[in-house]
């Protein structure tokens, strides 16, 4: 029977990293489901979900954990079933842009708390504004919404935050 498990992985970013990894599943009989990959300031990190038989996840588990001594950092935790889509309440996705400036994720992010509403996907970015040069500060953000949560108030909410912050903040 067959296994989910997890792992997040960060070292200094090298070429055949990833399949330094890949090699150890494949070699466990582990099936790579899925990742989440990135190179950040010359570190590489990930997070990776694979499918592996029950009687080989020790053996998989101290092979990934092996790679600590050739500079990675590595963490395994088994994986949970996905709960079926939509059973929870449906999926929103948050567009947010404007000068850079201590805050936004944490603001943001405490609204969508407020609500119940779980993050399960953010990337964010700093690029320089066309014609000024500034630092500008971009999200993008899948979250989860619970089932009866109020789509007017969280909009309010984001508005509250756009205007204090002045960032634009496009909820779909």
């Amino acid at each position: 029977m067959n296994s989910s498990l997890v792992f997040t992985f960060l070292g200094q970013d090298r070429p055949g990293l990833v399949e330094r990894l890949a090699d150890i599943v494949a070699d466990h009989q582990g099936n790579w489901l899925e990742s989440r990959m990135t190179q950040l300031a010359g570190q590489f990190a990930g997070i990776v979900r694979v499918a592996v038989n029950e009687t080989d996840i020790d053996e998989l588990s101290n092979a990934l954990c092996s790679l600590n001594i050739e500079g990675l950092t590595i963490h395994i935790q088994p994986g949970v079933s996905d709960p079926a889509p939509g059973a929870s309440g449906k999926q929103c996705k948050l567009h947010i842009l404007g000068n850079d400036r201590p805050g936004i994720v944490r603001e943001v992010s405490r609204a969508l708390k407020q609500q119940q509403i779980n993050v399960i996907e953010m990337s964010s970015n700093i690029t320089s504004a066309a014609m000024s040069g500034d630092a500008l500060f971009e999200a993008h953000v899948s979250a989860q919404m619970p089932a009866g949560c109020d789509f007017d108030e969280l909009e309010d909410s984001l508005d509250a935050i756009a205007e204090q912050l002045d960032v634009d903040i496009v909820v779909s």
